[in-house]
């Protein structure tokens, strides 16, 4: 059976100070990417990147430019040292931009524009408040939604993995959840520092407001299929993409879903490409059968081009 491999890209969450530095330094094709950036979106996101402070780079305005920047330079220095072209691309919530620009939808200037406009209409969002939760036994989530919707709006918003949610919605209906699955047995909740309900009904109106954005740009189809959050499928048509993308914004993330659809094609190798491990660790939770390889840094970088050229023996 031929290998198979996917490139991955992390979402809100994944930024640290000091992210880059190290690729920008070593590759001119990080650089670049970097370069356009500060030009395209009138900041330096270099600064913000490689300096921080961390609570301006944690502000959602920030955060999502400076997270696509700082992977689709990873990418561009990866792709400079090895020649490999993955079956499927795909994004956590706002890395899907990076799958989407690494399989040829949208250009670095486009991608950047688009990003830069999501973040804008997603920190307008104001109330609400999400939790991550661990270990709940088959079937609590739904019930304790259930249950906790009578005394306001609460929902999935990401399905990260087997034995990891993240529900949104109101604070008291989040609240409510919360206590229900721990009493069905959950392992734990987790309240998130977030400034909104993100991926609930809460951002209806930033995602009509993107569409009309959307409606506006220059997309391709893709070269390589990109796994949608939406749906977990495989997305080729550029009409597609536009229909997705402000979908995204008030849609759960399907995260297991996308991960297991790839499986099911064949993939057995995934490179998460960008700051951090947290998609490594999502994917250990999903299958024990597959291979998770980061590039966040030179040295990482470096290691993982090592062991897929091993692995890929013949084919790279």
């Amino acid at each position: 059976m031929v290998k198979k491999i996917a490139f991955i890209f992390p979402g809100q969450g994944a930024q640290v100070v000091g992210m880059g530095k190290d690729l920008y330094d070593n590759y001119g094709e990080a650089k670049k990417v970097f370069d356009i950036a500060n030009n395209v979106l009138g900041k330096s996101i270099t600064k913000l990147c490689f300096e921080g402070p961390e609570e301006d780079l944690k502000q959602t305005i920030n955060t999502q430019p400076s997270i696509v920047t700082m992977s689709i330079a990873a990418l561009e220095a990866f792709k400079s040292q090895l020649k490999i072209t993955p079956s499927f691309t795909a994004g956590h919530s706002l890395g899907e931009y990076c799958a989407m620009y690494c399989s040829g939808v949208m250009d670095l200037e486009t991608t950047i524009k688009a990003i830069q406009k999501r973040a804008e209409l997603m920190s307008q969002v104001k109330g609400g408040t999400m939790a991550a939760v661990l270990n709940a036994p088959a079937g609590s989530i739904e019930k304790a939604l259930e249950e906790a919707s009578k005394i306001g709006y609460v929902d999935v918003a990401n399905y990260n993995s087997p034995v990891q949610v993240v529900i949104t919605g109101d604070e008291d209906a989040v609240s409510k959840a919360g206590e229900l699955l721990l009493e069905a047995g959950a392992k734990r909740v987790v309240p998130l520092a977030v400034s909104g309900a993100f991926h609930s009904k809460f951002l209806e109106g930033a995602s009509k407001e993107f569409a009309e954005f959307v409606s506006g740009l220059d997309l391709s189809s893709a070269s390589v299929p990109v796994v949608t959050n939406v749906d977990g499928a495989a997305t080729i048509s550029s009409e597609d993409f536009r229909s997705k993308m402000p979908r995204q914004i008030c849609s759960s993330v399907h995260w297991t879903r996308t991960i297991e659809n790839m499986i099911q094609n064949g993939v057995d190798t995934f490179v998460e490409i960008g700051p951090g491990k947290v998609l490594a660790g999502l994917n250990k939770k999903i299958s024990s059968e597959i291979t998770t390889y980061n590039i966040y840094d030179k040295e990482s970088l470096e290691t993982t081009i090592s062991a897929l050229k091993e692995q890929f023996a013949g084919v790279v």
